[in-house]
Protein backbone atom coordinates (compact mmCIF):
# COMPACT_ATOMS: atom_id res chain seq x y z
CA UNK A 1 0.00 0.00 0.00
CA UNK A 2 1.83 3.47 -1.46
CA UNK A 3 1.13 6.02 1.60
CA UNK A 4 4.45 8.39 0.76
CA UNK A 5 5.05 10.32 -2.52
CA UNK A 6 6.69 8.46 -5.14
CA UNK A 7 7.54 11.66 -7.46
CA UNK A 8 9.50 14.44 -7.38
CA UNK A 9 8.02 17.75 -7.65
CA UNK A 10 9.35 18.04 -11.05
CA UNK A 11 7.84 14.91 -12.19
CA UNK A 12 4.51 15.91 -11.12
CA UNK A 13 4.45 19.46 -13.13
CA UNK A 14 5.31 17.40 -16.16
CA UNK A 15 2.49 15.27 -15.33
CA UNK A 16 -0.03 17.56 -14.32
CA UNK A 17 0.96 20.22 -17.71
CA UNK A 18 0.78 16.79 -19.72
CA UNK A 19 -2.91 16.46 -18.12
CA UNK A 20 -4.33 19.99 -19.12
CA UNK A 21 -6.90 19.43 -16.42
CA UNK A 22 -7.79 22.68 -14.17
CA UNK A 23 -7.40 22.10 -10.99
CA UNK A 24 -8.68 23.89 -7.54
CA UNK A 25 -7.14 24.73 -4.83
CA UNK A 26 -9.01 23.97 -1.47
CA UNK A 27 -8.17 24.55 2.43
CA UNK A 28 -10.40 23.65 5.54
CA UNK A 29 -9.86 22.67 9.02
CA UNK A 30 -12.17 20.94 11.67
CA UNK A 31 -11.47 20.50 15.00
CA UNK A 32 -12.38 17.09 16.48
CA UNK A 33 -11.13 14.41 18.34
CA UNK A 34 -9.15 11.82 16.63
CA UNK A 35 -8.61 8.45 18.30
CA UNK A 36 -5.60 7.08 16.19
CA UNK A 37 -4.31 10.39 14.43
CA UNK A 38 -1.29 8.08 12.07
CA UNK A 39 -4.38 5.79 10.94
CA UNK A 40 -6.45 8.27 10.12
CA UNK A 41 -3.51 9.85 8.08
CA UNK A 42 -3.09 6.49 6.14
CA UNK A 43 -6.93 6.48 5.27
CA UNK A 44 -6.59 9.79 3.63
CA UNK A 45 -3.52 9.24 1.60
CA UNK A 46 -4.72 6.34 0.18
CA UNK A 47 -8.25 8.04 -0.76
CA UNK A 48 -6.89 11.23 -1.77
CA UNK A 49 -3.95 9.99 -3.50
CA UNK A 50 -6.29 7.78 -5.92
CA UNK A 51 -7.82 11.31 -7.01
CA UNK A 52 -4.51 12.71 -7.88
CA UNK A 53 -4.85 15.10 -4.79
CA UNK A 54 -1.82 17.23 -3.50
CA UNK A 55 -1.24 19.52 -0.72
CA UNK A 56 -0.10 20.17 2.65
CA UNK A 57 -2.24 19.07 5.52
CA UNK A 58 -1.80 18.25 9.21
CA UNK A 59 -3.35 15.80 11.25
CA UNK A 60 -3.86 15.57 15.56
CA UNK A 61 -5.69 14.11 17.88
CA UNK A 62 -7.36 17.53 17.52
CA UNK A 63 -8.32 17.48 13.99
CA UNK A 64 -7.16 18.44 10.81
CA UNK A 65 -5.58 21.48 8.68
CA UNK A 66 -5.35 21.40 5.14
CA UNK A 67 -4.33 23.12 2.36
CA UNK A 68 -5.01 21.06 -1.30
CA UNK A 69 -4.74 21.40 -4.77
CA UNK A 70 -7.38 18.59 -6.86
CA UNK A 71 -8.19 18.05 -10.55
CA UNK A 72 -11.83 20.17 -10.47
CA UNK A 73 -13.65 17.14 -12.06
CA UNK A 74 -12.76 15.33 -8.61
CA UNK A 75 -14.34 17.58 -6.84
CA UNK A 76 -17.48 16.00 -5.64
CA UNK A 77 -15.61 12.62 -5.39
CA UNK A 78 -13.11 14.56 -2.92
CA UNK A 79 -16.16 15.80 -1.27
CA UNK A 80 -17.23 12.36 -0.72
CA UNK A 81 -13.78 11.33 0.95
CA UNK A 82 -14.60 13.80 3.86
CA UNK A 83 -18.11 13.10 3.83
CA UNK A 84 -17.31 9.71 5.32
CA UNK A 85 -16.11 10.90 9.02
CA UNK A 86 -18.95 12.70 10.76
CA UNK A 87 -16.98 15.65 11.77
CA UNK A 88 -16.36 16.32 8.55
CA UNK A 89 -20.10 16.40 6.94
CA UNK A 90 -20.76 19.55 4.83
CA UNK A 91 -17.26 21.15 5.91
CA UNK A 92 -16.63 24.35 4.29
CA UNK A 93 -14.06 24.14 1.66
CA UNK A 94 -12.05 27.14 1.17
CA UNK A 95 -11.17 27.91 -2.83
CA UNK A 96 -8.27 29.76 -3.91
CA UNK A 97 -9.48 33.37 -5.65
CA UNK A 98 -6.31 32.36 -8.03
CA UNK A 99 -6.22 29.20 -8.71
CA UNK A 100 -3.21 28.05 -9.93
CA UNK A 101 -1.87 23.94 -11.54
CA UNK A 102 1.32 24.37 -9.81
CA UNK A 103 -0.11 25.31 -6.55
CA UNK A 104 0.78 22.39 -4.64
CA UNK A 105 3.71 19.48 -6.11
CA UNK A 106 3.14 17.00 -3.48
CA UNK A 107 0.57 15.35 -1.08
CA UNK A 108 2.17 15.70 2.23
CA UNK A 109 -0.23 14.29 5.17
CA UNK A 110 2.10 14.70 8.49
CA UNK A 111 1.42 13.98 12.02
CA UNK A 112 1.37 16.77 14.39
CA UNK A 113 1.13 17.41 18.46
CA UNK A 114 -1.29 20.02 17.55
CA UNK A 115 -2.56 21.30 13.74
CA UNK A 116 -1.98 25.19 14.35
CA UNK A 117 1.02 25.95 16.77
CA UNK A 118 -0.11 27.67 19.31
CA UNK A 119 1.66 27.25 23.00
CA UNK A 120 -2.00 26.47 25.05
CA UNK A 121 -2.90 24.43 26.91
CA UNK A 122 -6.19 22.93 26.16
CA UNK A 123 -7.06 21.09 29.74
CA UNK A 124 -7.20 24.34 31.22
CA UNK A 125 -9.97 26.80 28.98
CA UNK A 126 -13.26 25.61 27.06
CA UNK A 127 -11.66 25.33 23.10
CA UNK A 128 -15.11 25.16 21.85
CA UNK A 129 -16.65 28.38 23.51
CA UNK A 130 -15.41 30.35 20.28
CA UNK A 131 -16.31 33.56 19.32
CA UNK A 132 -18.85 34.56 17.18
CA UNK A 133 -18.68 33.92 13.30
CA UNK A 134 -19.68 36.99 10.69
CA UNK A 135 -19.57 36.67 7.20
CA UNK A 136 -18.01 39.34 5.24
CA UNK A 137 -21.31 41.92 5.30
CA UNK A 138 -21.56 41.85 8.83
CA UNK A 139 -17.40 41.97 9.55
CA UNK A 140 -17.67 45.20 6.99
CA UNK A 141 -20.54 46.50 9.46
CA UNK A 142 -18.82 45.72 12.51
CA UNK A 143 -15.50 47.13 11.47
CA UNK A 144 -17.22 50.32 11.01
CA UNK A 145 -18.38 50.76 14.84
CA UNK A 146 -16.07 53.09 16.74
CA UNK A 147 -16.16 50.54 19.51
CA UNK A 148 -14.83 48.25 16.98
CA UNK A 149 -10.83 47.04 17.89
CA UNK A 150 -9.62 44.63 15.09
CA UNK A 151 -6.39 42.42 15.12
CA UNK A 152 -4.98 40.26 12.72
CA UNK A 153 -3.46 37.68 13.61
CA UNK A 154 -1.51 36.29 11.64
CA UNK A 155 2.21 36.72 11.23
CA UNK A 156 4.00 40.04 10.04
CA UNK A 157 5.22 38.89 6.30
CA UNK A 158 1.54 37.88 6.01
CA UNK A 159 0.01 41.11 7.08
CA UNK A 160 2.45 43.31 5.60
CA UNK A 161 1.06 42.58 2.11
CA UNK A 162 -2.27 43.10 2.87
CA UNK A 163 -4.68 43.40 5.94
CA UNK A 164 -7.76 44.94 7.04
CA UNK A 165 -7.77 48.80 7.53
CA UNK A 166 -7.16 50.26 10.68
CA UNK A 167 -5.78 46.47 11.72
CA UNK A 168 -3.49 46.02 14.92
CA UNK A 169 -0.92 43.50 13.21
CA UNK A 170 1.39 42.15 15.80
CA UNK A 171 5.19 42.24 14.72
CA UNK A 172 5.72 38.39 15.32
CA UNK A 173 7.16 35.76 13.30
CA UNK A 174 4.29 33.09 14.68
CA UNK A 175 1.04 33.02 16.10
CA UNK A 176 1.65 32.18 19.41
CA UNK A 177 3.83 34.96 19.99
CA UNK A 178 0.62 37.13 19.25
CA UNK A 179 -1.20 35.76 21.93
CA UNK A 180 0.09 36.98 25.08
CA UNK A 181 1.25 40.10 23.12
CA UNK A 182 -2.51 41.38 21.80
CA UNK A 183 -3.92 40.01 25.40
CA UNK A 184 -1.64 42.20 27.38
CA UNK A 185 -2.12 45.70 24.76
CA UNK A 186 -5.75 44.67 25.15
CA UNK A 187 -6.33 44.43 28.70
CA UNK A 188 -8.63 47.34 29.34
CA UNK A 189 -10.63 46.50 27.23
CA UNK A 190 -12.60 43.68 27.93
CA UNK A 191 -15.64 45.07 28.41
CA UNK A 192 -16.08 47.93 26.41
CA UNK A 193 -14.85 46.73 23.34
CA UNK A 194 -15.41 44.61 20.29
CA UNK A 195 -12.21 42.16 19.79
CA UNK A 196 -12.80 41.43 16.15
CA UNK A 197 -10.42 39.46 14.56
CA UNK A 198 -9.47 37.19 11.45
CA UNK A 199 -6.54 35.22 9.55
CA UNK A 200 -6.22 33.74 6.38
CA UNK A 201 -8.67 30.87 6.31
CA UNK A 202 -10.11 31.16 10.04
CA UNK A 203 -8.54 28.12 11.67
CA UNK A 204 -6.19 30.35 13.89
CA UNK A 205 -8.97 32.37 14.97
CA UNK A 206 -11.01 29.44 16.39
CA UNK A 207 -8.34 29.24 18.49
CA UNK A 208 -7.54 32.78 19.38
CA UNK A 209 -11.19 33.40 20.23
CA UNK A 210 -12.03 30.95 22.61
CA UNK A 211 -8.99 31.82 24.76
CA UNK A 212 -9.72 35.67 24.70
CA UNK A 213 -13.13 34.44 25.76
CA UNK A 214 -11.52 32.69 28.63
CA UNK A 215 -9.42 35.50 29.49
CA UNK A 216 -12.51 37.19 30.31
CA UNK A 217 -13.04 39.52 26.67
CA UNK A 218 -16.57 39.39 26.92
CA UNK A 219 -17.26 40.34 23.27
CA UNK A 220 -15.57 38.40 20.72
CA UNK A 221 -16.22 38.14 16.93
CA UNK A 222 -13.86 36.20 13.97
CA UNK A 223 -14.57 36.09 10.31
CA UNK A 224 -15.69 33.37 9.52
CA UNK A 225 -13.69 31.40 6.82
CA UNK A 226 -10.66 34.29 7.26
CA UNK A 227 -9.51 36.06 4.33
CA UNK A 228 -9.99 33.52 1.74
CA UNK A 229 -13.90 33.08 2.52
CA UNK A 230 -14.42 36.93 2.64
CA UNK A 231 -12.69 37.53 -0.64
CA UNK A 232 -15.52 34.69 -2.12
CA UNK A 233 -18.32 36.41 -0.54
CA UNK A 234 -17.14 40.28 -1.87
CA UNK A 235 -17.00 38.57 -5.48
CA UNK A 236 -20.35 36.85 -4.43
CA UNK A 237 -22.58 40.02 -3.24
CA UNK A 238 -20.68 42.75 -4.61
CA UNK A 239 -19.56 44.02 -0.95
CA UNK A 240 -16.70 46.81 -0.74
CA UNK A 241 -13.51 45.01 0.19
CA UNK A 242 -11.70 46.86 3.53
CA UNK A 243 -9.09 44.27 3.30
CA UNK A 244 -6.04 46.25 0.80
CA UNK A 245 -3.68 44.43 -0.93
CA UNK A 246 -2.75 40.73 -1.11
CA UNK A 247 -3.58 37.49 1.01
CA UNK A 248 -0.39 35.92 1.38
CA UNK A 249 -1.14 31.63 1.29
CA UNK A 250 0.93 28.73 2.24
CA UNK A 251 1.83 27.28 -1.14
CA UNK A 252 4.22 27.83 -4.58
CA UNK A 253 1.63 31.25 -5.38
CA UNK A 254 2.85 32.52 -2.20
CA UNK A 255 -0.21 35.05 -2.62
CA UNK A 256 -3.38 35.91 -3.95
CA UNK A 257 -4.53 39.10 -4.81
CA UNK A 258 -7.35 40.80 -3.13
CA UNK A 259 -7.66 44.21 -3.65
CA UNK A 260 -5.10 46.15 -6.56
CA UNK A 261 -3.42 48.39 -4.02
CA UNK A 262 0.14 47.53 -3.39
CA UNK A 263 0.79 48.67 0.47
CA UNK A 264 4.72 47.20 0.63
CA UNK A 265 8.25 47.34 -0.27
CA UNK A 266 10.73 45.56 -2.51
CA UNK A 267 13.25 44.52 0.93
CA UNK A 268 15.81 45.34 -1.27
CA UNK A 269 15.86 48.49 -3.32
CA UNK A 270 12.78 50.13 -1.78
CA UNK A 271 10.22 50.37 -5.23
CA UNK A 272 6.51 49.39 -4.34
CA UNK A 273 6.26 45.38 -4.51
CA UNK A 274 4.78 43.06 -2.44
CA UNK A 275 5.83 39.36 -4.26
CA UNK A 276 7.33 37.27 -1.90
CA UNK A 277 11.05 35.05 -3.10
CA UNK A 278 12.59 32.26 -0.96
CA UNK A 279 16.05 32.82 -1.26
CA UNK A 280 18.00 30.75 -3.88
CA UNK A 281 20.71 29.54 -1.45
CA UNK A 282 19.94 26.38 -0.31
CA UNK A 283 22.05 27.24 3.34
CA UNK A 284 19.30 30.28 3.62
CA UNK A 285 16.12 30.35 1.49
CA UNK A 286 15.22 33.25 3.37
CA UNK A 287 11.24 34.58 2.70
CA UNK A 288 11.43 38.25 1.64
CA UNK A 289 9.72 40.62 -0.88
CA UNK A 290 12.09 41.21 -3.98
CA UNK A 291 10.30 43.72 -7.54
CA UNK A 292 11.58 42.31 -10.47
CA UNK A 293 14.37 44.22 -11.14
CA UNK A 294 16.24 43.22 -8.22
CA UNK A 295 15.35 39.42 -8.96
CA UNK A 296 17.15 39.34 -11.79
CA UNK A 297 20.13 41.49 -10.42
CA UNK A 298 20.17 39.34 -7.22
CA UNK A 299 19.18 36.13 -9.29
CA UNK A 300 16.74 35.30 -6.37
CA UNK A 301 18.98 36.34 -3.47
CA UNK A 302 18.68 38.01 -0.64
CA UNK A 303 22.76 39.24 -0.45
CA UNK A 304 25.28 39.81 -2.39
CA UNK A 305 27.20 37.05 -0.11
CA UNK A 306 24.09 34.45 -0.85
CA UNK A 307 24.68 35.49 -4.99
CA UNK A 308 28.13 34.08 -4.24
CA UNK A 309 27.54 31.12 -2.91
CA UNK A 310 24.68 29.95 -5.77
CA UNK A 311 27.41 31.16 -8.63
CA UNK A 312 30.10 28.09 -6.87
CA UNK A 313 29.68 24.71 -8.11
CA UNK A 314 27.39 22.62 -6.09
CA UNK A 315 30.29 20.62 -4.38
CA UNK A 316 31.42 23.82 -2.96
CA UNK A 317 27.86 24.93 -1.51
CA UNK A 318 27.06 21.84 -0.40
CA UNK A 319 30.74 21.91 1.75
CA UNK A 320 30.08 25.58 3.13
CA UNK A 321 26.62 24.15 4.54
CA UNK A 322 28.16 20.92 5.86
CA UNK A 323 27.73 20.54 9.52
CA UNK A 324 27.77 24.69 9.95
CA UNK A 325 24.48 27.08 11.73
CA UNK A 326 23.84 29.56 9.71
CA UNK A 327 21.97 31.53 12.25
CA UNK A 328 18.26 32.90 12.29
CA UNK A 329 18.64 33.84 9.11
CA UNK A 330 17.78 30.09 7.71
CA UNK A 331 14.44 29.45 7.11
CA UNK A 332 13.38 32.99 8.95
CA UNK A 333 10.44 35.08 7.58
CA UNK A 334 11.75 38.52 6.47
CA UNK A 335 13.89 39.10 8.88
CA UNK A 336 17.03 40.26 8.00
CA UNK A 337 19.87 42.65 8.28
CA UNK A 338 20.22 42.82 4.59
CA UNK A 339 17.16 43.58 4.05
CA UNK A 340 17.55 47.20 3.85
CA UNK A 341 13.93 48.50 3.27
CA UNK A 342 12.27 45.84 5.67
CA UNK A 343 9.95 48.16 8.07
CA UNK A 344 9.08 45.18 10.48
CA UNK A 345 5.74 46.48 12.36
CA UNK A 346 5.59 49.84 10.07
CA UNK A 347 2.33 49.10 8.23
CA UNK A 348 0.82 52.02 5.78
CA UNK A 349 -3.29 51.91 5.20
CA UNK A 350 -2.70 53.85 2.14
CA UNK A 351 -1.20 52.22 -1.60
CA UNK A 352 2.03 52.71 -2.62
CA UNK A 353 1.09 51.53 -6.25
CA UNK A 354 -1.33 50.26 -8.20
CA UNK A 355 -1.08 45.98 -9.45
CA UNK A 356 -1.20 45.33 -13.04
CA UNK A 357 -4.23 43.04 -14.13
CA UNK A 358 -3.06 39.22 -13.47
CA UNK A 359 -3.19 37.12 -16.75
CA UNK A 360 -5.95 34.80 -16.81
CA UNK A 361 -3.82 31.65 -14.81
CA UNK A 362 -6.76 29.21 -15.88
CA UNK A 363 -5.91 29.81 -19.53
CA UNK A 364 -2.84 27.56 -19.32
CA UNK A 365 -5.56 24.46 -20.08
CA UNK A 366 -6.66 26.29 -22.88
CA UNK A 367 -3.68 24.97 -25.08
CA UNK A 368 -1.67 21.72 -25.92
CA UNK A 369 1.43 22.00 -24.32
CA UNK A 370 4.79 20.16 -22.69
CA UNK A 371 6.63 21.46 -20.06
CA UNK A 372 10.38 21.73 -21.46
CA UNK A 373 12.22 23.71 -18.79
CA UNK A 374 12.32 27.07 -16.78
CA UNK A 375 14.05 30.49 -17.41
CA UNK A 376 17.66 30.95 -16.02
CA UNK A 377 18.44 34.55 -16.89
CA UNK A 378 17.72 37.35 -19.10
CA UNK A 379 20.17 39.86 -20.49
CA UNK A 380 17.96 42.96 -20.56
CA UNK A 381 19.74 44.73 -22.95
CA UNK A 382 20.14 42.19 -25.95
CA UNK A 383 16.77 40.67 -24.75
CA UNK A 384 18.09 37.06 -24.86
CA UNK A 385 16.33 34.63 -22.83
CA UNK A 386 18.41 31.83 -21.54
CA UNK A 387 16.63 28.18 -20.72
CA UNK A 388 17.74 24.32 -19.55
CA UNK A 389 15.95 22.11 -21.46
CA UNK A 390 14.69 20.08 -18.93
CA UNK A 391 12.54 17.51 -20.85
CA UNK A 392 11.27 16.61 -24.44
CA UNK A 393 13.43 18.52 -27.38
CA UNK A 394 13.14 22.39 -28.59
CA UNK A 395 13.72 23.03 -32.35
CA UNK A 396 13.92 26.16 -34.34
CA UNK A 397 10.46 26.90 -35.67
CA UNK A 398 8.88 25.65 -33.00
CA UNK A 399 5.49 27.35 -31.30
CA UNK A 400 6.47 28.35 -27.44
CA UNK A 401 4.87 29.67 -24.07
CA UNK A 402 6.46 31.50 -21.59
CA UNK A 403 4.53 31.48 -18.35
CA UNK A 404 4.73 32.96 -14.67
CA UNK A 405 2.59 34.99 -12.22
CA UNK A 406 3.53 38.36 -13.30
CA UNK A 407 4.83 37.44 -17.09
CA UNK A 408 1.34 35.71 -17.66
CA UNK A 409 1.44 33.73 -20.88
CA UNK A 410 3.16 34.95 -23.29
CA UNK A 411 3.32 33.19 -26.91
CA UNK A 412 6.47 33.25 -29.15
CA UNK A 413 7.67 31.29 -32.91
CA UNK A 414 11.18 30.42 -32.50
CA UNK A 415 13.12 31.82 -35.52
CA UNK A 416 16.49 30.82 -34.27
CA UNK A 417 18.00 29.05 -31.25
CA UNK A 418 21.23 29.25 -30.05
CA UNK A 419 22.22 25.77 -27.72
CA UNK A 420 25.89 25.73 -25.59
CA UNK A 421 26.75 28.69 -27.60
CA UNK A 422 26.27 27.83 -31.07
CA UNK A 423 23.24 28.21 -33.02
CA UNK A 424 22.01 24.95 -34.25
CA UNK A 425 18.00 23.65 -35.09
CA UNK A 426 17.41 21.57 -32.25
CA UNK A 427 18.29 21.31 -28.33
CA UNK A 428 17.38 18.14 -25.89
CA UNK A 429 17.55 17.34 -22.60
CA UNK A 430 20.33 19.05 -20.81
CA UNK A 431 21.25 21.85 -22.92
CA UNK A 432 21.41 25.47 -22.41
CA UNK A 433 18.98 27.26 -25.20
CA UNK A 434 18.92 31.04 -25.55
CA UNK A 435 16.89 33.02 -28.39
CA UNK A 436 15.71 36.22 -28.67
CA UNK A 437 12.31 37.20 -25.70
CA UNK A 438 11.18 41.00 -26.37
CA UNK A 439 9.83 41.39 -22.69
CA UNK A 440 11.57 40.71 -19.44
CA UNK A 441 11.04 37.00 -18.02
CA UNK A 442 11.66 36.05 -14.40
CA UNK A 443 13.34 33.32 -12.73
CA UNK A 444 10.25 31.69 -11.63
CA UNK A 445 9.25 31.53 -15.83
CA UNK A 446 8.24 28.00 -17.22
CA UNK A 447 9.28 27.55 -20.91
CA UNK A 448 6.10 25.29 -22.60
CA UNK A 449 6.03 23.80 -26.57
CA UNK A 450 2.67 24.35 -28.27
CA UNK A 451 1.52 21.18 -29.62
CA UNK A 452 -1.71 22.48 -30.94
Amino acid sequence: MQLYNTLSAEERAIMIDDAGKQRLTLSFYAYAKIQDPQKFRNDLFVAWNALDALGRIYVASEGINAQMSIPAENLEAFRTTLEVYDFMKGIRLNEAVEHDDHSFLKLTIKVRHKIVADGLNDDTFDVTDIGVHLKAKEFNEILDDPNTIVVDFRNHYESEVGHFKNAITPDVETFRESLPIINDQLKDHKDDKNLVMYCTGGIRCEKASAYFKHQGFKNVYQLEGGIINYAKQLKEEGLESKFIGKNFVFDNRLGERITDDIISQCHQCGKPCDNHTNCENDGCHLLFIQCDDCKAAMENCCSTECLEIIRMPLVDQVRLRTGKQVGNKVFRKGKSENLKFKHSGELPETALATAQKPADIRQKVKVKKVLLGKAEHYYVKAQVGQFTVENHELNSGDKILISGPTTGDQELVLDKIIVNGAETQSAKIGDKVTFEVPFRIRLSDKLYKILN
